[in-house]
């Protein structure tokens, strides 16, 4: 009976896996229903965040000076005044005079949050209704602003757009694109289809006085990711969260092991507190758990182990495949085997992130206390 019931769940969750597949690739690059008579030219104010520098930053920022919007004003925020940043986006400030843009360095400390510190200051000194808030790593297509406003409609709160992973260097940033867009940009979709958005901090668009109505962007600070705090401020309200028709780009360059496990575990651990029931069940999204559970019937009603394991990284990895070709994503030779290495990282990945609430965002130390609880002695990777 156990070789059955390891068989029953090596099928579901490989047909889950196949539906899951059907419904992202469905729900992506369609036009989304019962639009809202959104003015396509009403004034637009972008807020990037920054600090530090990393692969393919001026390439990111510099797409925020050539959109395609008619009407937009830029505000970069800055913690430090020496930040080796400042000389790259005063670079491209000058460069584009023609679009309205500003600098304004300082840090507000309302929260544990130093990327949302960072926004307070842009967000007081913002002059337009619609405000975009954009990591500094987000590759900006000219019709950026279009798509995100496209994809407001009655009952929104928030619109956004979960990262792509492009122009990996290296296994491990192949790596990140697998956990990124085939894995979790897929399952993002898949939420949102059955009502289930859940915001993702890269590009945010808001409406200024919709979020200044329940608390102001300091109500972001109530969780510790401000993404987490903006999904149930915004299921607070009776309002859903929706995701552009084609998310954005965010160029990887090279990444080490390390990287990958810090970033990823980081995460991982921020979805555990902020939303553990949805959490707990990660474990099973990637193919280890069916393929243990194929390895187990095999053996033991005595078939043949190498072929099942065939069959099933074919169907699984080949649809992951299919899915990112269709959709302009990375894919490359190594592809399959780099979705392998992150299927047997989740469960290792998924058991830490239940061990502590310590994490570290880019040298910033960050406890995750739930109901006031104390923070564990322990430290996670850097950013």
């Amino acid at each position: 009976m156990i070789e059955i019931a390891a068989g029953i769940l090596c099928l579901a969750l490989t047909l889950a896996n196949l539906v899951s597949i059907a419904i992202a690739a469905m729900r992506l690059n369609s036009a989304p229903m019962d639009k809202a008579p959104v003015n396509p030219t009403d004034p637009v104010t972008i807020i990037r965040p920054l600090c530090g520098t990393e692969p393919f930053v001026e390439e990111t920022l510099a797409s925020s000076f050539t959109l395609s919007y008619p009407h937009y004003e830029l505000i970069f925020c800055v913690a430090q005044a020496d930040d080796p940043i400042i000389p790259i986006i005063s670079r491209l400030m000058a460069a584009h005079p023609s679009v309205p843009s500003r600098l304004l360095v300082g840090d507000d400390r309302i929260s544990d949050n130093p990327k949302l510190n960072n926004c307070i200051k842009g967000w007081q000194v913002a002059r337009f209704d619609w405000v975009v808030l954009a990591d500094s790593n987000v590759l900006m297509p000219q019709d950026y602003i279009q798509q995100l406003l496209a994809s407001w409609r009655p009952g929104t709160g928030l619109v956004c757009s979960t990262p792509i992973g492009s122009l990996p260097e290296g296994f491990w940033a192949e790596v990140e694109c697998a956990f990124l867009n085939t894995l979790q940009a897929r399952w993002q979709y898949v939420g949102e289809s059955l009502g289930l958005g859940f915001a993702q901090g890269k590009s945010m668009l808001w409406r200024r006085d919709l979020l200044n109505a329940n608390g102001g962007i300091r109500a972001l600070a109530a969780e510790i990711a401000e993404d987490a705090a903006a999904t149930k401020l915004v299921r607070k309200m009776g309002l859903h969260v929706h995701l552009v028709t084609s998310p954005f780009e965010q160029p990887l360059g090279r990444r080490t092991a390390r990287q990958v496990w810090g970033r990823q575990t980081r995460w991982a651990r921020l979805r555990r507190v902020t939303f553990p029931h949805f959490f707990a069940p990660e474990i099973l999204t990637g193919a280890a758990i069916p393929l243990l559970a194929g390895t187990y019937f095999a053996a033991v009603s005595q078939h043949s182990i190498a072929v099942l394991l065939t069959l099933l990284a074919l169907v699984w990895y080949g649809a992951e495949w299919a899915l990112a070709k269709s959709k302009g994503w990375h894919v490359s030779w190594r592809y399959p085997i780099a979705c392998l290495t992150r299927d047997c990282l989740i469960p290792i990945m998924w058991a830490y992130a239940w061990i502590g609430r310590n994490v570290v965002w880019r040298g910033n130390a960050m406890t995750i206390r739930v109901n006031g609880a104390e923070p564990l002695n322990e430290s996670s990777f850097a950013r």
